[in-house]
């Protein structure tokens, strides 16, 4: 096995049995059984259980961010940028199912330093969310009427709850889905005369 597969079947095998059976159970035998390698080459690439954690997690919350960053350079009307931001986010926690189930119910088993970066690195993403809300409003064309923290938690609460409710097997596909939620949010937010 080449030496990144070792990684890559190693963080595989983690977020395979963390969103199955739960962060607190797992152990690394049952990691490096699952991924078919020793627990030697998997403490060449990870050190610990919540090394695997993170990485997880920092998989998500980078391509997450990179996509928002693309969206908002690629401009255009703040109501359109705001859609496609909400639709994109929806979208990529659905392709990233099984990272946003151990994220939302294992997040706090990290080390305090991990912890506190992820939520830094949430909270970046967060602010810039709200920018983006907050030029809306300024527009006039976002409701000023409801607290902001108020409109983004709205959206988020739903995003959150993905890995609880979605089934990619189910009816709707993820774009369905991701569109009917951005549609949803956004009728809720923007001002009755538009």
């Amino acid at each position: 096995m080449k030496t990144t597969n070792v990684a890559d079947a190693v963080l595989k095998a983690a977020l395979d049995l963390f969103s199955t059976q739960g962060y607190a159970t797992t152990s690394v035998q049952q990691i490096v059984e699952s991924a078919g390698v020793t627990k030697g080459a998997m403490y060449h690439y990870f050190q610990s259980k919540d090394d695997l954690l993170f990485a997880i997690y920092d998989r998500m919350l980078t391509l997450q961010k990179r996509r928002l960053d693309e969206i908002v350079t690629q401009g255009g009307a703040t109501i359109d940028v705001v859609r496609a931001v909400c639709v994109d986010v929806v979208e990529t926690s659905i392709d990233l199912l099984p990272e946003g189930t151990v994220f939302f119910r294992s997040m706090h088993m990290l080390t305090p330093d991990r912890h506190q970066e992820v939520t830094s690195r949430r909270r970046e993403y967060h602010d810039e969310f709200a920018a983006l809300i907050a030029q809306g409003q300024a527009e006039g064309v976002v409701r000023t009427d409801v607290p902001r923290s108020v409109l983004i938690a709205h959206f988020y609460s739903d995003v959150h709850y993905l890995s609880y409710w979605y089934s990619p097997s189910g009816p709707e596909t993820k774009s369905e889905v991701a569109n009917q939620l951005a549609d949803l949010f956004l009728r809720s937010i923007t001002v009755e005369d538009r």
